[in-house]
């Protein structure tokens, strides 16, 4: 069951923040400026014909990253912190998992690497440098391709440029992930 709370988490597009209505089409600030957010929804990963949902919260900035997964009840299933040189996975019936950082903690628990230190970008709909991404006409991110990983973003908030995605699906072999997203929270 960890590994399967870790992959929800790791394979998101996805820690404790409040939801707010989406502010005025021209108030959020550059896509590529956002350093800080905080997002609440809902998960869904399907993978070799298991699926497995969850509430989602997440909180990044710079240094950190929190993410707690809750059961549809709103019981804790998992809480992921990362930052300052360890990243660290407890699950509700007192395991834990520790390392260096994210990429290395899947590593322990799926016992393979797994980019996982792109997903703060990939949730924003931004790509490293040797993703592909494609925008529409209004310039949001329709699809990214990166580290053997599709990313579509299905739904915005709005239809304004910098409107940021609020249903996106991540898909790698026989792996797919779908993160609702209810709310987004930027630091002022």
């Amino acid at each position: 069951m960890p590994r399967r709370l870790l992959a929800s988490v790791l394979l998101a597009l996805a820690a404790g923040c409040a939801s707010l209505p989406p502010p005025a089409a021209d108030a959020r600030p550059q896509r590529e400026s956002i350093a800080a957010f905080g997002l609440s929804g809902r998960i869904a990963v399907r993978h070799a014909g298991e699926s497995h949902f969850a509430g989602i919260e997440w909180r990044h900035d710079d240094e950190t990253d929190e993410i707690v997964l809750s059961g549809p009840l709103g019981q804790g299933l998992a809480r992921l912190t990362a930052g300052g040189g360890a990243a660290l996975l407890e699950t509700a019936d007192g395991k834990r998992y520790a390392a260096a950082d994210l990429d290395g903690l899947a590593a322990q628990v799926f016992g393979a690497p797994i980019p996982v230190s792109g997903l703060s970008r990939w949730v924003l709909g931004r790509a490293a440098a040797d993703g592909q991404l494609r925008r529409d006409a209004a310039g949001r991110p329709v699809a990214l391709v990166e580290q053997g990983w599709t990313i579509e973003y299905l739904r915005f908030e709005s239809a304004a440029p910098q409107a940021l995605p609020d249903l996106l699906q991540a898909r790698r072999g026989d792996t797919e992930v779908r993160l609702t997203i209810d709310g987004w929270e930027l630091p002022r």
